[in-house]
This record gives C-alpha cells, structure tokens and sequence, in this order.
C-alpha cells in the first residue's frame, strides 16, 4: 500500500497543523492514500489535550517577547517545544486498511526514530513507560532525544513523533518537556560533539533526517502490519503478498 512522503520544509505551526487536518479529513474521506509529513517548525510550545498548563514554566509575556505562541492541540501527551533543527513527523494513516493496531503503529513510529539515530552512529532505544526514543534509558542519567504525541480520529493517526537533530536544546527550559521537570533533553548534535557551525540548527540536515525516517517508517510500518497480525491469532502474509 502506498505511502507518499511530503517535505514541508520550515513553517510555522499554525499554518502546517492546517495542512496535518487537511490531509487528515482527506485521508478519512477516501481521497488521498496514507502520507507522511515532514516538517521543521518555527519556535512554538504546544500541549496536549489533557497538558497541564504550569509545566510551561516561563511567564507568558516572556513567551510573547520571544516570539513563541502557546498552543492547545488535539494531541495526547503534555508539552512540548518544537524549533529549528528538530525533524517533526506527521503520519495520516488509516489504520484498518493496512490492518496495524495501535500498539504496534506507535512502536514503528519509535523505532524509526532510534534507526535514524544509527544513521549517525547513535544508539537510541524504547523506555518502558516512557513514550519517545532515549540515549542510556537505564542508565543513570537517560537523555530524551525523541517525543511521540499521536491523535487517532475516525480510524486515521495525525500528529506524530519530534526528532532533535541540531534543536537548539537552551528552549526546552521553557518548559517541562513532557510534564516531567529536570528532564534531560538531548539531540543528536549534542551527542555527537558537534561545535560551531555544524551544532547550529540546518533545514538541510532536517530534510537528510526526514529522508531516513520515511524509509525507516515505510519498512518498520509493515514490521507492524506482520505483529498485528500475530497479535490476532492469525498467521502473517508472505512479505510478498499484496496489500
């Protein structure tokens, strides 16, 4: 089944959660096949449904002066600061056509991020409990280098995952990221070492690692087809078989 990946390239929230619902009511109607959305977004904070507000930690009118709107989304999760050098995914996907469950669904769309982060010879792996991908999640000091927020309406996902790739990582002091005050917010400049001019936020280096996550995804989408299919009892396709 097709899967048509889109670059959006640098936009404000607003104007690209347009184009998300868009997509979203489109795919719920029929006319468009499942598509990825790949963006980097301009500085904004935005919540969950459910988001408690005191975990945006910085006075509004400082926020106003920075140019970083607030906004309440349809999401799960709590906040959340998107910026410059952070890859955001955005999978509109009709769920019963491809017969993947959601479980399985939010674990490719976890997975996909910790093999993006092979990619630059970074290990990222799954906290138990904890939504998103992480460096040293048992360890003594786990680094969150991935968030996940994910929407399902009328059978199709919306919203989706947020990658640190050269994400200016100060921002996340706005706030506490993901409701949990003090957590370590990393990137994968930061991991790496990266100084001057290569530990700068890039839309190229977003666009390189939106390039990696769709191929990662398309695989790790039929990965999670194959365990739906085991989580029902049922035995799995031949990868051959058509879809």
């Amino acid at each position: 089944m097709e899967l048509k990946v889109e670059w959006l390239g640098r936009m404000r929230y607003r104007p690209a959660w347009d184009v998300q619902r868009a997509r979203h009511a489109a795919r719920v109607a029929g006319d468009i096949d499942d598509t990825l959305l790949l963006v980097e977004h301009e500085p904004v904070l935005t919540l969950g449904r459910h988001a408690r507000d005191e975990h945006v930690i910085t006075p509004r009118d400082e926020l106003e002066r920075r140019g970083i709107e607030v906004i309440r989304v349809e999401r799960g999760g709590e906040v959340t600061y998107h910026g410059p050098g952070q890859l955001v995914a955005y999978p509109i996907v009709r769920l019963r056509d491809r017969g993947v469950l959601l479980r399985p669904f939010v674990r490719a769309l976890e997975l996909s991020m910790g093999e993006v982060a092979d990619r630059y010879g970074i290990h990222a792996e799954l906290r138990t409990g904890y939504p998103g991908v992480w460096i040293g999640p048992d360890g003594p000091t786990p680094r969150k280098l991935g968030a996940l927020g994910l929407r399902v309406e009328r059978g199709v996902t919306y919203h989706g995952i947020a990658l640190n790739i050269t994400t200016r990582l100060d921002d996340f002091a706005l706030i506490d990221p993901c409701g949990m005050a003090g957590l370590d917010v990393t990137s994968v400049g930061r991991e790496l070492g990266w100084q001057g001019p290569a530990a700068e936020p890039s839309t190229e280096r977003v666009e390189e690692a939106g390039a990696w996550y769709a191929e990662s995804f398309r695989a790790q989408l039929d990965a999670a087809v194959e365990a739906s299919q085991e989580q029902r009892g049922r035995t799995p396709r031949p990868a051959s078989a058509g879809v």
